[in-house]
C-alpha cells in the first residue's frame, strides 16, 4: 500500500519511484502490476510528467467538470465535479511486468490525481506473477 498525504485541493503526484519500489520488493519476473486508488475522487493515468501538460489535463477535467455547476451531488458534500474527473481519469491502471521491470515508455510516468484534497490517501499495488513464471 502506497500512503499519500495530499496538500492541496488538486494535487499530481508522480508515484512511480514507489511503484517500481513495491515491484523491487516482490521479485517477480514477469507478470503484471495493478495500481489501484481506494477513493473514489482521485485518479490514475500514465502520463509525461511534464507541468505543463499536467496543467493542460487539469484544465481539461476542469472544462469538462467545473466546479459548482449544478450538480445533484452538490446538494452533499460538494464535491460532485472531483467524483466526475475522477470517472473520467479512472481508478486503476495495469502494466506489464517483464524481466522484473515495467513495460512502460521512455517519458511514461504513473500519476496519481488528487482532486478533493487534502487529504490523506490510499493506494493499492499488487504485482500477479505469469500462471507458467517458477516460483522457488
Amino acid at each position: 500500500m502506497i500512503e499519500i498525504e495530499t496538500c492541496k485541493s488538486v494535487d499530481v503526484i508522480d508515484i512511480t519511484d514507489r511503484v517500481l519500489r513495491t515491484l523491487q520488493e516482490s521479485s517477480i519476473e514477469n507478470g503484471i502490476l495493478l495500481v489501484y486508488s481506494l477513493h473514489t475522487t482521485t485518479g490514475l493515468t500514465i502520463n509525461e510528467a511534464d507541468g505543463a501538460l499536467i496543467n493542460d489535463i487539469l484544465s481539461l477535467l476542469q472544462r469538462i467538470a467545473p466546479r459548482g455547476a449544478g450538480y445533484l451531488h452538490d446538494t452533499g458534500d460538494g464535491n460532485a465535479h472531483a467524483h466526475l474527473q475522477a470517472t473520467l481519469l479512472g481508478n486503476s491502471l495495469v502494466i506489464p511486468v517483464e524481466m522484473g521491470r515495467l513495460i512502460m515508455g521512455v517519458w511514461q510516468r504513473i500519476l496519481f490525481f488528487e482532486l478533493d484534497g487534502p487529504r490523506r490517501r490510499s493506494i493499492f499495488v499488487r504485482v500477479l506473477s505469469d500462471l507458467c513464471e517458477k516460483t522457488g
